[in-house]
């Protein structure tokens, strides 16, 4: 069985993720979502979708974006 790099759960259906040319072992997407995806900059919430990025900095949302001070929120091109 393979061990969850995130919670550390022995789990016979583990799975692995490739990212950046590392390797990660998981349990499951939650355990996925909390060590790769990134943290909105005004919430905290884990960014699973697009988000929106302003100035290098992420966001879950435009709503959250506003509120961190960003004046024009756009898709990234």
């Amino acid at each position: 069985m393979a061990q969850c790099e995130t919670c550390g759960n022995d789990y016979d259906k583990a799975f692995e993720v490739i990212m950046a040319g590392t390797s990660y072992t998981f349990d499951s997407f939650e355990c996925a979502i909390q060590t790769l995806a990134p943290a909105c900059h005004h919430c905290g919430c884990r960014i699973i979708g697009h988000g929106v990025e302003a100035d290098d900095t992420l966001y879950c949302c435009a709503h959250c974006a506003s509120k961190a001070g960003v004046r024009k929120v756009q898709d990234r091109v």
